[in-house]
Order: structure tokens, then sequence, then C-alpha cells
């Protein structure tokens, strides 16, 4: 079977095809025939063995994020069937409750092989049915994007009916954090440099825009949004070093900050005297589990809510798809047909 592999040595341009042998399924294993994948951020890390020893050894299959159907199944197997439809979780070894070392450990796309394989075998506690309504290409956005979205709003950020939410940027997980926070009946602000993909995520449901490179002080500017709570419930925070300074004045005493995204770098240089004096709650996201995942799938099927797609790249096209990842897309996630 094909496979893309980085090989010999870690940098993208060891990202390359090879093959390898079909796995066949063991006890409590199902052999999945991939279909579609969606490209993270984390993607054009992996390549570069940018978490270091977490990264995983070589050869190593990149890309978390799939959907493929259920092909084979080994003695034991209940929870699917042949035929099914299924995504793999991002950690394998996270079924619910509190984090450990060991669920950390299981990422697919590094430090365990991911989805970049005609065929795939994974237990079949690391896969998750999928609702009839998705389209393969919608349901590959899901693993790590929609469920770290989900997991910063509804798990971590309990967001209720009337709330102020503050989304940066439009990327993939902003994205879908939006959509789950107008699901749960919140006023979403979105900050872009952007006025086009502002003017989208109006259409898309946004209650409040800001241009951050027109109003680079959007903590200031967002004031008259939440002067009646004194701040947001909750900042989606993708941007990192530059951006938590803001984050940490425009929340309102008592708020959460769902720190997600280190786009700006991950070196802090910020006062904690407003996390201490406003009781301001600074929560880590990483994706999240699988109880997380079909929790978010309930949701979604009940209210029919579609993932934003982009362009859609061949799977020989990898390496052309992550540069084009790395450009910066416009809104919709990066996908690969199988």
């Amino acid at each position: 079977m094909r496979v893309f592999q980085i090989q010999d040595d870690w940098g993208i341009d060891n990202l390359k095809m090879a093959e390898r042998p079909t796995p066949e399924p063991g006890r409590g294993q199902v052999l999945i025939q991939m279909r579609a994948a969606s490209l993270n951020a984390r993607d054009l890390i992996v390549p570069e063995r940018g978490y270091g020893r977490a990264t995983g050894n070589l050869p190593l299959i990149p890309v978390s994020d799939g959907v493929g159907v259920v092909m084979e199944t080994g003695e034991g197997v209940s929870r699917v069937a042949k035929g099914d439809r299924v995504c793999p979780t991002y950690f394998q070894n996270w079924i619910g409750g509190a984090p450990s070392p060991a669920a950390f450990a299981s990422a697919l796309g590094g430090p365990l092989d991911g989805v970049m394989a005609e065929m795939i075998c994974l237990s079949e506690d690391g896969v998750v049915r999928l609702p009839d309504y998705l389209t393969d290409a919608e349901a590959a956005t899901l693993p790590c994007a929609g469920l770290t979205g989900w997991s910063a709003i509804t798990t971590h950020g309990q967001i209720r009916a009337g709330d102020r939410v503050l989304v940066q940027g439009t990327g993939g997980v902003a994205m879908f954090a939006l959509a789950f926070a107008k699901m749960q009946g919140a006023h979403v602000t979105v900050i872009s440099s952007s006025n086009d993909k502002l003017e989208a995520v109006r259409a898309m449901g946004a209650d409040a825009v800001i241009n951050y490179r027109e109003t680079p002080d959007w903590a200031r500017a967002s004031r008259e949004i939440t002067s009646d709570r004194g701040g947001y419930d909750l900042i989606v925070e993708l941007g990192g070093a530059e951006t938590l300074p803001l984050s940490l004045r425009a929340i309102r005493p008592g708020g959460t900050i769902a720190m997600i995204g280190v786009l700006t770098g991950l070196q802090l240089d910020a006062s904690l005297g407003p996390i201490v004096a406003r009781q301001v709650r600074l929560q880590g996201v990483t994706v999240g589990h699988r109880d997380g995942f079909e929790a978010m799938l309930r949701a979604m099927t009940q209210h029919g809510t579609r993932p934003a797609l982009g362009k859609t790249f061949d799977f020989a096209d990898l390496r052309p798809a992550l540069e084009h990842l790395r450009t910066g897309p416009g809104l919709g996630k990066t996908l690969i047909g199988f």
C-alpha cells in the first residue's frame, strides 16, 4: 500500500511517498481504508521534529486527522463493524476523564504513525462512528481542529446562552469555536486582519468583528461589546505571546482564557497581576478525549453543523498541500483526497 512517511532524516524534504505492507488487524483492532485527511498546523511542525523526542521516531507517517471505512475487524471487536465509516481519534489512549502522560503520548501523526496511508490498523477504542449527514471531507476535519474547538467552548469554557466569547482569527479551530459558541447561544466576537474574512464570518454567525490590523488595541475596542459584563466570559486564545497580554485586559473577572495556539511565539512577557487580582483562569486545551468527540458529534447532528472546507489535494500532492497550508489559505480546512 502507498504511504507518505518522513524517512532517513527529519525535514520536509525527507517527506516521501513509499510502500509498506498492508497491516492485518489483531485482537481488538480494526483495519480502515482511508478516504480523506485534513491538515493542521502541527503537520508543518512534525516533519521538522518540532516536538523534540515527543515527535516520534523515523520512519514516521504524518497527519492526524482523517476518515475511512472499516474493512476488517479483529477478534473481539464490538464497538464498530465492517462497513462502518469512522474517524480515528487524535489521542488513541484518551477515552475520557483527565489527561495522562500515556494519553498525551498516543497522538496520531507523531509520535504514532498517522493517517497518510491507504490502510491503517488501530484499536477499536481509538475510532468513532460518524453520522451519515457529514461528507468524508467534512468528517476528516473533526479529530483535531473540531474537537479542540469543542473542548474550548463546552468542556472547559462551559459556555451558556448569553455569554460573551471572543475568538482569535479565522483558522480551523477558530471556525469550529465560532460554530459551537453560537450553538450554545453565545454572543461571539471574531478578530482578524482581513476585512474579507471578517465579512465572511459575519455571514457564519459572528455578532461582532474587529480588524486587529486597523485596531491594534482590540482589547480597548471590545469594551463597548462587553460593557455589561466587564469583559469576555471566554477568549479562545490562538495567538500566543503577543495576544495574551491583550486577552488578559479583555477577559472579565473570573473569566477563562482557553490557551490553544502560539502563532506569535512561545515566550511570554506579561503581567501576572490581572490573573491573580481578577481570578482569571488560564486553561490549556490540547484537543480532547473520545467521550468529548462523541458528544460533539451528537451536538453537530442535532444542529446539522457543517465544517468550513477549503482546497482539496490528491494523495500524491501532500507536499504541495502543506505548502498551501503554510502560506495561510482562506477560510476552510485544507484537505487530502484518497
